[in-house]
């Protein structure tokens, strides 16, 4: 004889939360551990078999303490939620995305790397696109400067993308930096808000420049932001590394498999890695398609790409 479906009792903003927009998480939920959830009121009921069902249930109650704790909940959280009920793990389930809100890591990987950022003056964060290894770190740096623990935050990428070069591109120096800085100014803006970054721009607490301007200069009392580093020369990444000044921090993120140089095996990123870890002061923190916090196909496309990669390897 079959169980009857299992109620859960929950708060109102949990049980819509975990119902989420048009039924959409509860449907996520659904297809992943093959039950049928429902919102009957006053909570969730859960059908399936048992260990389908206790699945389920773990993932819902870390969605329902998310919502009561204030947070809101978005479809990036339950797909984490759901992660970590298959996985067993424990870690934080967190903010998704509110404007100017608290920024916390939504995965393991996400809260070791956090953990990295407050404890090492050079961290490394390696993995593919949608991992948030850059927002954490903007995040982070972002945090210090308004806590007064920082000067300055300073984000600094390589412009190359795609074989092109700031030469050819139109307009003054500022129109041709722009295009390869926005997904920075974007993280600050949803991080800081526009006024705020506005404001600390103008007093030259906020800087976003190609790496060839780090040159020459020292950075002290900086958080110091080196992004799509596996873009950067050996020459280059050495330069910006050695740029540290006194009471400065730095976080250089960077996708390996994505190396857009003439020649990849000149990315400095893999070449620093190599040389770097384990050296004291310096941490490093790899990334998966496990931790992609974005539309659900971008994991299935990283995973696809990592096997292919891995049957030419």
């Amino acid at each position: 004889m079959s169980r009857p479906p299992e109620f859960l009792p929950l708060s109102d903003d949990a049980a819509r939360a975990v119902a989420g927009p048009g039924s959409r998480h509860a449907a996520l939920i659904e297809d992943a551990f093959k039950v049928l959830v429902e919102t009957p009121g006053g909570g969730v009921s859960v059908d399936g078999d048992a260990r389908a069902r206790g699945l389920a249930k773990r993932a819902i109650a870390a969605l329902a303490a998310q919502a009561d704790s204030g947070a809101v909940v978005t479809e990036a959280d339950v797909r984490v939620a759901v992660g970590q009920a298959r996985s067993g793990e424990t870690g934080p389930v967190a903010p998704g995305g509110a404007r100017r809100g608290p920024v916390s890591p939504k995965t393991a990987t996400q809260a070791q790397y956090m953990d990295m950022l407050g404890r090492h003056d050079l961290v490394f964060g390696l993995g593919p696109a949608g991992t948030g290894k850059t927002f954490l770190a903007v995040a982070h740096g972002a945090g210090m400067l308004m806590r007064g623990e920082i000067d300055r935050l300073i984000v600094t990428r390589p412009a190359v993308e795609a074989g092109e070069k700031l030469g050819f591109l139109p307009g003054d120096l500022t129109e041709k930096v722009d295009p390869y800085m926005a997904p920075v100014w974007e993280s600050l803006i949803q991080i800081m808000g526009a006024e705020q970054l506005r404001k600390r721009r103008e007093k030259g607490e906020i800087e976003v420049a190609p790496i060839a301007f780090m040159r020459g200069r020292t950075l002290s009392h900086a958080f110091i932001i080196v992004d799509e580093a596996q873009n950067t020369s050996r020459l280059q990444m050495k330069m910006v590394l050695t740029r540290m000044g006194e009471g400065s921090r730095m976080a250089v993120t960077g996708d390996p498999s994505q190396i857009d140089l003439v020649n990849p095996r000149d990315s400095g990123l893999a070449h620093a890695v190599a040389i770097l870890e384990g050296v004291e002061g310096v941490a490093l923190t790899r990334f998966t398609a496990a931790d992609v916090v974005r539309h659900p196909m971008v994991a299935r496309i990283v995973k696809a790409y990592d096997e292919d990669a891995a049957k030419r390897g």
